[in-house]
């Protein structure tokens, strides 16, 4: 057996004369970390020597965490590189082992020690917090990568228990709770961020970490009373993705059933849906689409409460999710007014969704039908007098035409044409907005390639005068004037800059009686 034993290759490891040869291969491949907890069976004897200890005469494996200096530095270093299953035989010099002192009786100075070690297996132990306030031991392996989020909602089994045993708090059954408000102690919420589904973990709480959350009343005994360790045994079953729309908590999306695929919906998409709207009571307010017949809508049209619309665009197809709503987004959804701190839940499908072409993807035919079908979006939203959307309309539309260079002759004078208009009806839509200098801006790039557009003059001057440019004003009316004598439309803008003129010298005199006054 000796002799066999010496023909199998042996490895070294490390540049300090440590020395493997491998009796039994393990079956995975995975190995351990330092400060996981191990357990192997093992036997001793000194070089040339006899057998002289061995953990088979005690019956039970040997345990230790790896790497913390529990055992020689030959087993932190050798144990490391074995796999589960395996047998290997370990060749330790002395400056990894006993050294110049030995342990007497048995190890005399400068031994070399030979080990024959089995690793039965071994636990993951990880420090969550750093500080060793918080290890986590993973007694059995979760499934895929993921882990839960900040905002998540899990289900988990627990038991804790005090050092001598005492168990002070214990699911019944299963528990559902918020990463967000936490249970029992931070322990836990910390631990349940680093598990995978299906994993259990069993973790030893420093009393730090032990404080339980202000008002939690699920505990038999204070877990704190005793000033020492706690130990939880964890499993987390599963868990469901709670998604902060907007990054604020106004619009919080929990994901019931995950959709397929990676797409989602966008500004302009087609979206077919299911939902069902409750107040904080419970009562349903609003319920729209069957299976049968989906209700259909486009997105970030108005067209639903616009918390509930926010949250469809982060959907996938197939998913089913519900959405709490803050009161911000409720104004609308239905009559009469709303408390300040009332919220909605909204629960919803979304069946499918048909996304607009993109711009890119069009020949220069499709890019003037789809600019020419927004900007008529955009003038039945302007008369129906939503202004905030009809400018986005014709922001849309401009977007199809305007840099594109591969227009021939005819299509270049349309397309011309119908961004000159679009760029028309969306100053019309800032000034309705009191968004001054945009209308001034957008009919400044019209009059750049005519600058004899009456309109554009005419609409440049009315958000001058809304901000008090006087001169500006002036200058463009008498230009529409110079071209059109006869608009109607510009002789009235020009009276009003008539009275504005009268009333500004007229408030100016004032001032200046005042101030010889005040000199006496």
């Amino acid at each position: 057996m000796e002799a066999e034993i010496c023909c199998l290759p042996e490895v070294k490891i490390g540049n300090h004369g440590l020395r493997k040869r491998v009796l039994h291969k393990g079956n995975s491949w995975k190995t351990p970390f330092p400060g996981d907890e191990v357990e192997v069976r093992y036997t001793l004897r000194l070089k040339d020597g006899e057998f002289f200890d061995s953990s088979h005469d005690k019956g039970t494996p040997f345990k230790f965490r790896l790497g913390q200096g529990e055992v020689i530095r030959g087993w932190d270093e050798g144990i490391a590189t074995m796999k589960k299953g395996e047998r290997a035989i370990f060749t330790v010099p002395p400056e990894m082992a006993y050294g110049e002192i030995g342990s007497p009786p048995t190890v005399p100075p400068y031994a070399t020690l030979i080990f024959d070690i089995e690793m039965v297996s071994w636990y993951s132990i990880r420090d969550i917090t750093g500080d060793g306030g918080i290890l986590k031991k993973i007694m059995r392996e979760g499934e895929g990568w993921a882990t839960p989020k900040d905002a998540d909602e899990v289900l988990v089994k627990y038991v804790a228990s005090t050092e001598d045993g005492i168990i002070v708090s214990k699911s019944d059954e299963e528990l559902e709770f918020s990463l967000t408000d936490g249970y029992l102690c931070p322990a836990m919420s910390k631990a349940v961020k680093t598990m995978r589904k299906g994993e259990k973990a069993e973790l030893s709480v420093k009393f730090s970490y032990c404080s339980r959350y202000p008002g939690d009343a699920h505990c038999n005994n204070d877990i704190t009373a005793t000033n020492s360790k706690l130990t939880i045994d964890l499993e987390l079953l599963s868990w469901k993705n709670v998604i902060d729309v907007m990054g604020d908590k106004k619009i919080l999306k929990k994901v019931i059933k995950m959709g397929d695929g990676f797409d989602r919906p966008s500004e302009g998409s087609l979206a077919k849906v299911i939902y069902i709207g409750r107040k904080d009571d419970g009562t349903i307010f609003e319920c729209k689409g069957t299976p049968e017949e989906p209700f259909e809508y486009i997105c970030l049209e108005e067209q639903i409460n616009e918390g509930l619309d926010r949250a469809v665009m982060t959907m996938r197809k197939g998913e089913q999710a519900t959405v709490k709503v803050s009161s911000e987004f409720l104004h609308g959804t239905e009559n009469g007014k709303w408390p300040p701190t009332a919220s909605v839940l909204y629960e919803i499908m979304l069946i499918n969704f048909a996304k607009e072409k993109s711009f890119w993807k069009m020949d220069t035919q499709e890019k003037l039908e789809a600019c020419q079908s927004k900007k008529s979006d955009g003038n039945a939203l302007f008369k129906a007098g939503r202004f905030e959307l009809a400018s986005k309309k014709y922001e849309k539309a401009s977007k199809y035409i305007e840099f594109d260079h591969s227009f021939n002759d005819d299509e270049k004078s349309l397309a011309s044409s119908l961004l000159s208009s679009c760029s028309l009806n969306n100053a019309a839509c800032k000034l309705k907005l009191g968004k001054y200098f945009e209308a001034s801006r957008l009919c400044t790039k019209v009059l750049e390639v005519d600058p004899c557009c009456v309109k554009a003059l005419f609409r440049r001057s009315q958000s001058y005068l809304r901000t008090s440019d006087l001169e500006k004003a002036e200058a463009d009316i008498k230009r529409a004037l110079a071209i059109d004598p006869n608009n109607r439309e510009v002789r009235l803008v020009y009276q009003e800059l008539k009275d504005k003129k009268r009333q500004y010298f007229r408030q100016e005199a004032e001032i200046f009686t005042n101030m010889l006054s005040s000199m006496g």
